[in-house]
């Protein structure tokens, strides 16, 4: 029978994992129930996504902020100025309150008029009004005061993050400056910690060539255990989540071994060679409020030999109204799945490819996961991707 579905995506439901527990056979398990009951099957190729904070709970890789503030204080021996972390609560609250627990004087250096995954911190147009340069202008806390207002509110927290960054610490030792050049930090302390996610590698850069002293990123706090707690070798805290009022989840470590040891167990108990990714963030844009949400350093952090790479792909649209307009639909529809068939391994920069998505497989198949995972109380954090790597030629 000719196939009249592509690729489908399911939430799976999973147990609430705790420290400890075998993830390896709560996801398989888990799968497996699902197929029994909803009566479907797997087959070669499909994709199994797990979310990374699953994993991270299993792991038990989690800290403290007096954990943090240790291993800021072994680091630091004077003022710090941190640089440009996004605005967030979940994200960079706790770490900061860790930061400022060791005792320091700390320069709060934010972006504007947005942090780095579009949080605004101010009214672009009202800046632009105002004569704002965000390229050359730094502002304190007061002047930012006296041009934008006593409470400037985000707009879909309803959170002044100056006013609550600010206060995060009892004992009033953080000090916000708004700017955009790193390299106005070293006016006021050569220690700096690189707060910044995507751009981190480019701000260390620039503040080494200018002269910095000192130069750490969140990649390297907690990159190892401190008195026994979680660790992330690769990206520290980049990743992290409040997890209590004093502790942080990490994100996961040592996900490649995860995602072979699923791989192997479905195919020991279905025969069916899958692929299998741990997924965080997914890498896309909210329309609305600008906000871009990959918060995390990548959005998978392990996955098996067969995600590597990007798509192959030609655009079915461009096809048909360049090469067949002449022929009747049966004709068109057996033109376009032999050239499919016929596309050469690699078709990047043809004029067929036109229009396609030159993105990792990774980052594509994990932003499908995070949006059918959700954020929330959906309970499915375990997703099958079906048919993915099929194109229209498949039967």
């Amino acid at each position: 029978m000719e196939r009249a579905v592509g690729t489908t995506a399911r939430g799976i439901r999973a147990p609430i994992i705790k420290e400890g527990d075998d993830l390896v056979n709560i996801v398989v398990d888990s799968l497996l129930k699902a197929m029994k009951t909803e009566n479907f099957s797997i087959k070669d190729r499909d994709v199994i996504g797990i979310t990374e904070s699953l994993v991270a709970r299993a792991q038990g890789n989690y800290a403290t902020i007096h954990d943090i503030a240790y291993d800021i204080s072994r680091k630091f021996k004077g003022d710090i100025a941190v640089l440009f972390p996004i605005l967030s609560r979940n994200r960079f609250s706790l770490i900061l309150k860790g930061i400022a627990l060791s005792g320091k004087k700390v320069y709060l250096f934010l972006n504007y008029p947005s942090d780095e995954v579009g949080n605004h911190i101010m009214d672009v147009d009202v800046m632009d009004e105002l004569g704002v340069n965000p390229y050359t202008d730094i502002l304190s806390e007061e002047k930012y005061r006296e041009l934008f207002g006593e409470k400037v509110e985000h707009p879909f927290t309803g959170i002044d993050y100056v006013s609550y960054y600010e206060g995060i610490s009892s004992n009033n030792n953080i000090e916000i400056i708004l700017a955009n050049d790193p390299r106005v930090a070293l006016d006021y302390t050569k220690e700096i910690l690189v707060a910044n996610i995507h751009e981190r590698k480019r701000t260390k850069r620039i503040l080494k060539d200018a002269g910095a002293e000192t130069i750490y990123g969140l990649d390297d706090i907690l990159n190892i255990s401190i008195n026994g707690s979680g660790f992330n070798p690769d990206y520290g805290l980049l990743g992290s989540n409040t997890a209590t009022e004093e502790k942080v989840k990490l994100f996961p470590k040592d996900c490649q071994e995860l995602v072979t040891n699923i791989q192997k167990a479905i195919k020991d108990k279905t025969g069916k060679q899958v692929e299998v990714m741990v997924y965080g963030d997914g890498a896309f844009k909210d329309p609305a409020g600008k906000i871009w949400e990959l918060a995390d350093p990548v959005v998978s952090p392990g996955y098996t030999d067969g995600l590597k790479g990007t798509p192959n792909e030609i655009k079915l649209k461009y096809i048909a109204d360049n090469e067949l307009s002449e022929l009747n639909e049966n004709e068109r529809e057996e033109a376009i799945k032999q050239k499919i068939r016929e596309k050469e391994s690699n078709s990047a920069g043809k004029a067929e490819t036109l229009g396609t998505t030159p993105r990792q497989l990774t980052d594509l198949l994990g932003s499908l996961c995070d949006l059918i995972s959700g954020s929330g109380d959906k309970g499915t954090p375990i997703v099958l991707i079906q048919g993915y790597f099929d194109s229209y030629a498949a039967e």
